[in-house]
């Protein structure tokens, strides 16, 4: 069949067969020169036997996996649900003091919600005119914390050298011909600590900020932070006793072009602020 050595193709130097020579077997003649003819081998009684032997080492390993020393996986390692941070669709509010959503469910999407819109009023451009900064602080912080915090926002907002970094006059104001833009987002909510008198979440958010308009020397630019609210349960609301902010997390900005300054001003007046609710 082949003229390979390897299967005696180099003519008649003994090997079987040699060059041009075949065996022919009659099946159970009784006058074959090669003996009695053998049995067929039965594959199937070996292959049976093979994959017995299989699916018991299978069940064996799978039986000791199962030895009550190997410790079950903790629930640190799942991963979190799908709608783990998905909006749970609660009606916000509908009840507001100076302008600020008031009035959230005494639980955690309440103080949530309430984290939220606070974080909408403290980064707004209100907290730079004094009477809407008095509003705002009396709206958000608690009566002691307010009393005490009014002082040192005061001095804050009327800083000459701050307004002046930020492009503002000294009433806090924008020169003539711009727009002062100062909008916080928040993109999500997360409670650190909570109990029936008290909690702490933290909003994270993006913010817009600068001078809209012609020869701005502080465009509105972007940024995200991170405000960590201490809330306590007051006369039915949850009101801030204290709050931190930090920066991040930033996502990588996209190859966008930014705005005219005319469409950025269009924008702030024509699209209006949201009410949160968790």
């Amino acid at each position: 069949m082949s003229n390979d050595d390897q299967y005696g193709g180099g003519g008649s130097h003994g090997e079987v067969g040699g060059t041009g020579q075949t065996r022919t077997r009659l099946p159970d003649s009784p006058s074959d020169a090669y003996g009695t003819p053998r049995r067929t081998p039965r594959a199937s009684r070996g292959l049976i036997t093979v994959v017995g032997v299989v699916v018991l080492l299978i069940a064996a390993i799978a039986f000791a996996n199962q030895s009550p020393d190997t410790p079950p996986p903790t629930a640190s390692n799942k991963p979190p649900t799908a709608d783990s941070t998905s909006p749970t669709g609660t009606t916000p509010v509908t009840t507001k003091t100076a302008g600020i959503p008031k009035g959230f469910a005494h639980d955690e999407q309440g103080a949530q919600s309430a984290a939220a819109n606070y974080a909408v009023a403290l980064g707004s451009d209100g907290m730079f005119d004094a009477a809407r900064r008095r509003a705002i602080v009396q709206t958000v912080y608690t009566p002691e914390t307010a009393a005490t915090r009014q002082g040192d926002l005061d001095r804050l907002y009327s800083d000459q050298a701050f307004l002046a970094r930020i492009g503002l006059q000294a009433d806090g104001k924008a020169p003539k011909g711009l727009m002062f833009i100062s909008r916080m987002h928040p993109a999500g909510t997360k409670v650190e600590k909570f109990t029936a008198e008290s909690a702490t979440v933290s909003v994270w958010a993006s913010s817009l900020f600068g001078l809209a308009g012609e020869g701005s020397q502080n465009p509105v630019s972007e940024g995200w932070y991170t405000n960590t609210f201490e809330l306590r349960w007051i006369n039915g609301d949850w009101w801030v006793s204290d709050f931190t902010q930090k920066d991040g997390p930033v996502p990588v900005g996209r190859d966008q072009r930014a705005s005219s300054a005319e469409d950025m001003s269009a924008a702030v007046t024509q699209f209006g602020g949201l009410t949160y609710a968790r």
